[in-house]
C-alpha cells in the first residue's frame, strides 16, 4: 500500500535537523509548442516553480522562445535519434559512433540552443534515454558544456574540473509496462529512498531531488501524479525547489558569483 505520510515524515526530519530538502524539475523531450506543453507551464505557474526544459535542437521550434520566458533552456542531445547498434539499448552517442560526427552534432545544437534562446540556455547535456558513451561524455567540456543530467544519484558532483553532474531521480512514468503512471508506492519510494539517502550520508547530500517528467507522453493518471506529488512537496517546510543555477551553485569548485546568488535566492 503507498503511505504518503512516509514523505511527510522523511521531510519533517529534514525540517527537525535544520536542513533544505532541494528539489529540481527537468521535463524532456521539448520541441514545439503544444497543448500538453501549455498543460506543463499552467501547472509550474500554479505552484510557483522553476522548470528546466531539455529541448530537441535538430528539431526545435523557434517559436518557442515566445512561449518558455521563464524556463531555463538544456540541451537535450541534437536529434533524437537512436544510433545504437541492433540488440544494445538507445543512445544518440553509443560508443561506436564516430567522435567527428558527434562532436559536429553537438556544437550545432549548442550554437541553434543558444541563438534562439540566449540567456535562457544554460549549456548542460542531456542525453536523449540518459546515456552518452564515455568516450563521447569525456569531451562535452572542451565543447563548452558546463554539466551533464541524467538518471539516479550521482556518484560525484563533477566529473572533471568545472564540469557538473546534476541528475534526476524520479520518474512517474512507467516506460516498461502500459507507459502510465507507476505505482503509487513505487512513486513515493523514489522520492523518499532519494531523500533519506541524501540525509544518512548514502547519496550526494548536495545534489537536488531531480523530477523528470515527458510532458508529451503524460496520460490523465501521470498529471493527476504529477499534481498530487507537487501539492505535498511544495506544501512542506523543509522543501525548496532550486533553478539549475541554484543546482550548480550547491558544487564546490564550480560556482561562479552568478550561481551563488541564484543558491542564496532559492534557499531564501
Amino acid at each position: 500500500m503507498s503511505d504518503w505520510g512516509s514523505l511527510k515524515r522523511e521531510l519533517d526530519l529534514w525540517r527537525s535537523e535544520g536542513r533544505v530538502a532541494t528539489f529540481w524539475w527537468r521535463d524532456d523531450d521539448v520541441i514545439a509548442p503544444t497543448p500538453a506543453l501549455d498543460r506543463l507551464l499552467h501547472l509550474k505557474e500554479h505552484f510557483d516553480l522553476p522548470l528546466a526544459l531539455a529541448v530537441v535542437p535538430a528539431n526545435v521550434d523557434p517559436e518557442l522562445v515566445n512561449h518558455l520566458e521563464h524556463c531555463a533552456i538544456l540541451q537535450h542531445g541534437f536529434a533524437h535519434e537512436n544510433f545504437a547498434a541492433n540488440g544494445e539499448k538507445k543512445s544518440e552517442f553509443p560508443e561506436g559512433r564516430a567522435a567527428e560526427e558527434v562532436n559536429a552534432d553537438l556544437i550545432k545544437g549548442k550554437e541553434t540552443l543558444a541563438r534562439i534562446f540566449t540567456d535562457q540556455f544554460v549549456p548542460i547535456m542531456v542525453p536523449p534515454w540518459n546515456r552518452i558513451a564515455d568516450n563521447h561524455l569525456g569531451v562535452l567540456a572542451d565543447l563548452g558544456f558546463i554539466g551533464i543530467s541524467r538518471y539516479k544519484a550521482r556518484k560525484a558532483s563533477l566529473i572533471r574540473p568545472k564540469f557538473a553532474m546534476i541528475n534526476t531521480h524520479v520518474d512517474p512514468i512507467n516506460w516498461r509496462g502500459d507507459r502510465s503512471v507507476v505505482p503509487e508506492a513505487a512513486l513515493l519510494e523514489m522520492v523518499t529512498g532519494h531523500l533519506a539517502a541524501r540525509r544518512k550520508g548514502e547519496a550526494d547530500l548536495l545534489e537536488p531531488t531531480g523530477l523528470l517528467t515527458h510532458h508529451l507522453v503524460h496520460d490523465e493518471e501521470i498529471w493527476a501524479a504529477l499534481y498530487r506529488l507537487l501539492a505535498v512537496l511544495t506544501d512542506h517546510a523543509a522543501v525548496r525547489f532550486v533553478t539549475i543555477e541554484g543546482a550548480l551553485a550547491l558544487i564546490d569548485g564550480l560556482a561562479d558569483e552568478l550561481f551563488h546568488r541564484e543558491a542564496e535566492q532559492d534557499l531564501q
